[in-house]
């Protein structure tokens, strides 16, 4: 397999990284079954958070026994001191360790630093010196924040949106954290689900030596296909490539990526999946989208309050009530379309 070395940690792990998101959604035995199948064939490092509800718990019931030969990384999302002792010792009983290989604080609005009135920098120090994280890192789906995190000296890992659809800030972002020997974590290495040609996502990052993708599995098919990309990884040939530059010309824009931070909505739209709907009716298999069930959670645009909590938390700066709007219209037509049809 490919390794990474996630820069100045020393850390070297095979390039297929887990991301243990999605097995929230799965029962704890499936869950133990997926994550040792994982580690039996070479995944070498896990990634979850405190806020990935029984996702921590999960990864120590299925890999305790094998701890000192996995990396676990792990997440805080906490604003204050006091959170943050809160959630670091929840996260080592939950995961059934007395240390973390990677902390890092969960997309923050600013970059914690040495001296910081939140004293969230200097906590980490303190937990650090105490012997319960080894290393520091950062995750934010904000590129001016990740910029400041990086120049800063202060982080040794960053964990950044990176996949094909990736604009050439960041991939200088990426180079960036090369040349200051800092360890990149690649979530949404799938875009949230739109990129369908795993053999081109794990190609071109592939490209990029400093970077671990995180591949968020819950099924033990998406985990067989990544295994077999690490036991014979894919070159970014021609094929590859035309792939790669269709669904950029189709993507690269004005499109929601799914990272979640425009919730919870006063409305209760479901605005992740509603504000790309139009691309995913496009991108996979429409029948389930147009079951009764997705018909309500849509009109549920309708009931829009314009309080402007999605777009005053959205990392990219999207108009996400427009794309809401737009999105319900498409779906509409879509809809129409079938019912004439049958």
């Amino acid at each position: 397999m490919e390794k990474v070395r996630l820069g100045r940690t020393g850390i070297i792990v095979n390039k297929n990284s887990f991301g243990a998101l999605p097995i929230q959604r799965v029962d704890k035995e499936t869950a133990k079954t997926i994550l040792r199948h994982a580690y039996d064939n070479g995944f070498e490092l896990f990634d979850t958070a405190y806020g990935y509800t029984d996702s921590e718990e999960k990864l120590g019931y299925a890999l305790s026994d094998v701890r000192k030969n996995i990396i676990i990384t792990t997440k805080t999302p906490s604003t204050t001191v006091e959170g943050f002792w809160s959630d670091l010792e929840t996260s080592l009983k939950r995961l059934k360790t007395d240390y973390i290989d990677i902390y890092q604080f969960h997309n923050p609005k600013f970059v914690p630093k040495p001296g910081g009135a939140d004293g969230l920098y200097d906590a980490m120090l303190e937990a650090k010196k105490q012997g319960k994280i080894r290393f520091i890192g950062i995750t934010n789906h904000r590129l001016d924040n990740a910029l400041e995190a990086v120049n800063s000296g202060l982080y040794d890992t960053l964990q950044f949106p990176f996949c094909y659809l990736a604009g050439d800030k960041d991939i200088e972002l990426i180079k960036l954290c090369e040349e200051k020997d800092m360890g990149v974590l690649a979530m949404k290495a799938l875009s949230g689900g739109l990129i369908t040609n795993a053999k081109a996502a794990y190609a071109f990052i592939a490209q990029f030596k400093n970077v671990a993708p995180i591949w968020g599995i819950q099924r033990m098919t998406e985990l067989e296909e990544f295994i077999s990309y690490g036991k014979n990884p894919p070159v970014l040939d021609a094929e590859l490539e035309e792939i790669i530059a269709k669904d950029r010309a189709e993507l690269i824009g004005n499109f929601c990526r799914a990272c979640g931070y425009c919730l919870p909505c006063p409305a209760e739209i479901n605005i992740p999946t509603a504000a790309r709907m139009s691309l995913l009716l496009r991108r996979a298999p429409s029948a389930k989208f147009l079951e009764p069930a997705m018909q309500e959670e849509m009109n549920k645009i309708e009931n829009c309050i314009g309080c402007g909590n999605c777009t005053s938390h959205c990392p990219y700066s999207l108009n996400t009530p427009e794309l809401l709007r737009k999105n319900l219209e498409d779906y509409r037509n879509v809809l129409a379309k079938k019912v004439s049809v049958d």
